[in-house]
């Protein structure tokens, strides 16, 4: 394995705050996106970026060298009433990103984006596949997750429909709805991204709730698929 140097929007969030020290104990460089003043919680050998997430000319200059930019922005704790949150942070921090990355020559973007389809969160999704589709475009080689829901501390909630998800998982009609939208934990998350990271993809990679819970379980690379209109690259046990 080849040490990464990373570049991690949303440092200091949900996912970031988690995923920056395991990077850094597998021997990545991590440069951090942070407002000023906000960056106090990350850890001991990140280098750490003052900027504003949606103004690419603040940070983009500092990008390079990195090879990878993870992109983590988005409105906490996402619901239907935040549907102008989405519109005004989450999308054009995607276009803020993508122009930081094209002007530092990244190689691989990764964007944490949703389960899709489904049946609620409607803003919220429509939101992250105008984020996938900007993605595509820029060329960029990318790997977009798509979790439902990310268990984890102050996110335990939904350990309480473990056992309705079971018995959707065992109707036929209800079976890959249920295992499109499971629950997925924080360290599976992370493993995952850690696992993406490490082997990047060739082209445009997604990886569904089913293909986070393999990785993280140590599942071989995604293989190369082709799909009409797009490439893509899915791991071996998406369905």
């Amino acid at each position: 394995m080849s040490c990464r140097t990373v570049f991690v929007t949303g440092a200091t969030g949900y996912i970031g705050s988690h995923l920056i020290p395991v990077l850094l104990q597998r021997g990545h460089r991590v440069r951090a996106l942070a407002r000023q003043g906000s960056a106090r919680g990350l850890p001991a050998g990140v280098e750490v970026i003052e900027g504003d997430a949606l103004d690419a000319a603040t940070f983009a200059g500092a990008v390079a060298p990195a090879d990878t930019l993870v992109h983590l922005i988005g409105t906490p704790h996402p619901g239907p009433h935040k549907a102008a949150s989405f519109r005004a942070v989450d999308l054009p921090s995607v276009d803020a990103a993508l122009t930081a990355a094209r002007s530092g020559r990244v190689r691989h973007f990764v964007y944490v984006s949703v389960a899709q389809p489904a049946p609620v969160m409607r803003a919220y999704i429509a939101v992250r596949e105008a984020g996938e589709l900007r993605i595509r475009a820029s060329g960029i080689p990318a790997t977009l997750l798509r979790p439902w829901y990310v268990l984890g501390p102050g996110h335990r909630w939904p350990y309480l429909c473990l056992p309705f998800y079971a018995l959707l998982s065992r109707l036929p009609a209800t079976r890959d709805a249920a295992r499109r939208l499971g629950l997925v934990t924080l360290q599976q998350m992370i493993d995952a991204m850690a696992a993406a990271i490490e082997h990047p993809p060739r082209s445009v990679r997604i990886i569904d709730v089913q293909g986070i819970r393999a990785a993280s379980a140590g599942a071989v690379p995604p293989q190369r698929i082709t799909q009409p209109g797009v490439s893509l690259e899915r791991h071996p046990t998406d369905q």
